[in-house]
């Protein structure tokens, strides 16, 4: 088990600590290490830099100004569970992203292989990914793609 720190990417101020997990499964680590953003306490923040030192991963993330968690209820699950990905369609100019299908795992190398994808096939239809996330608010993973060619 390893320590898993999310960490503001500002030099200047010595690059505050957000959050922490200690003793956290270095396969969770790779997941997080997959993913664009990371949305905590109603705050979306994008990933900047992963770092690995001595037993201890961190992100450096920005405030992403840009990005909004998404609002919806009846949608959280009070418990990780195993692994949640959603696949939902990017939009462009706005904050409404479908849910396209959702994905269940027990295995954490099954779903880093679908977080680290560029392409995902679903029903003969193929889905570019424009940028990944972990939800912690909603426990979930999401995976935003535009329908290819």
């Amino acid at each position: 088990m390893a320590r898993l720190e999310y960490r503001l990417d500002d030099a200047e101020h010595g690059f505050p600590l957000l959050y922490f997990y200690d003793f956290i499964d270095k396969d969770e680590v790779s997941l997080r290490f997959a993913c664009d953003y990371f949305v905590k306490d109603r705050v979306v923040y994008e990933k900047k830099v992963c770092s690995v030192e001595s037993n201890k991963y961190i992100l450096y993330v920005a405030l992403a100004s840009d990005e909004h968690a998404w609002e919806g209820a009846g949608e959280v699950d009070p418990y990780w569970g195993g692994i949640r990905i959603e696949l939902r369609e990017f939009r462009e100019g706005t904050d409404r992203y479908p849910v396209v299908h959702r994905y269940e795992f027990q295995d954490n190398d099954d779903a880093l292989l679908i977080l680290q994808s560029d392409r995902l096939t679903l029903q003969g239809r193929v889905w570019e990914n424009t940028s990944t996330e972990v939800d912690e608010d909603r426990k979930v993973y999401v995976y935003y793609a535009v329908p290819g060619a």
